[in-house]
């Protein structure tokens, strides 16, 4: 079973950066369309961005557009969350989930397969 592991978490200052590192295992990931959910605690689990297969194309929630890229390298078997400009309503578990079948990158319910989650918070 394919299993998701995420890395790159941390305590950050507001304005700091991260890289989030998202992994299969054994497993590849160049046939899935991969997303980054972040959930607050008492907060809804909410998409924050999306890469497809293929020619990659991206997109991010408004509230990160610009300040966070995803990416991915096949070669690696990684998915990448970059997180620049980090305030502290960025603070959140955040997961990476991956679908075969995505057509709306914001629904939780596309995604076939989901990691732990590693916490990110910015702090002062």
């Amino acid at each position: 079973q394919l299993q998701l592991v995420e890395s790159g978490g941390g305590l950050v200052q507001p304005g700091g950066s991260l890289r989030l590192s998202c992994t299969a295992p054994g497993f590849t990931l160049d046939y899935y369309g991969i997303a980054w959910f972040r959930q607050a605690p008492g907060k809804e689990r909410v998409g924050v961005s999306y890469i497809s297969v293929g020619r990659g194309s991206t997109n991010y929630a408004d509230s990160v557009r610009g300040r966070f890229t995803i990416s991915r390298d096949n070669a690696k078997n990684t998915v990448y969350l970059q997180m620049n400009s980090l305030k502290p309503e960025d603070t959140a578990a955040y997961y990476c989930a991956a679908g075969l079948n995505v057509e709306v990158p914001a629904n939780p319910r596309e995604y076939d397969y989901w990691g732990q989650g590693t916490q990110v918070t910015v702090s002062s």
